[in-house]
């Protein structure tokens, strides 16, 4: 492909991506009132949901992210929305963070958790909030029931969900992917090569075509709970 492309602008990922805020927005209402919490937006990307946190918070936003070209896009937003004192983006795994215990009024983890082990992505989460802080998770219902059973064991309890619609992530985010790919695979047709980014577009596409139920999920709220037993 021709070089100066940006695959993510030509496929419109933040115009697809957008579409979920509302969602976003729907789950932090469930919360209740905070006043100008300090907030972790874990696995933030670019950070599209990590901007919209400090906007419904009013309060400090720390996004952190292991991907450096994406937290490089989460520091241009920043710039761009006027919000470099009150939201930062660091390049940190949630299990390695040096943050002291009991730092975040809020976490916010937005499809990120599934990709870790429970076992220590849940604990770590727990280290970090205050007591009564508030953990929302953005996950399919049949990771979050693989879970659910054990959250009494980690500290949590659940306080809230806002599920999204059925076949959400198919209809709203990937069914108008495919489209926005073929598009461009069209304009380009001519061309040797695509790069493997595009290609990864392509296989998510196909993954969730073929069940689009397995992808149905939720924000599910939990409270760290300070009399549940931990271990």
């Amino acid at each position: 492909m021709r070089s100066g492309i940006h695959i993510e602008d030509a496929l419109r990922i933040d115009d697809l991506q957008a579409g979920f805020l509302d969602h976003s927005r729907r789950a932090y209402a469930l919360l209740p009132a905070l006043d100008r919490p300090r907030v972790l937006d874990i696995g933030c990307g670019s950070g599209l949901p990590t901007i919209e946190l400090a906007r419904l918070s009013g309060g400090e936003v720390i996004g952190i992210d292991t991907d450096r070209t994406a937290l490089s896009s989460l520091r241009q937003r920043i710039d761009r929305a006027g919000l470099s004192r009150r939201v930062s983006a660091v390049n940190a795994s949630l299990c390695a963070l040096a943050f002291l215990a009991e730092s975040f009024d809020l976490l916010w983890a937005e499809g990120v958790l599934h990709l870790l082990d429970p076992c220590e992505s849940l604990p770590a989460c727990h280290r970090l909030l205050k007591p009564g802080g508030f953990l929302v998770m953005h996950e399919t219902i049949a990771w979050f029931d693989g879970v659910k059973e054990r959250l009494g064991s980690f500290g949590f309890r659940l306080v809230g969900q806002h599920l999204l619609p059925r076949y959400c992530w198919w209809t709203d985010y990937y069914a108008p992917l495919e489209a926005n790919i073929r598009a461009l695979r069209e304009v380009h047709r001519d061309e040797m090569s695509l790069p493997g980014q595009l290609a990864r577009y392509e296989i998510e596409v196909s993954m969730v075509k073929a069940d689009p139920g397995r992808f149905d999920g939720g924000f599910f709220i939990v409270t760290k709970d300070c009399a549940a037993p931990v271990g």
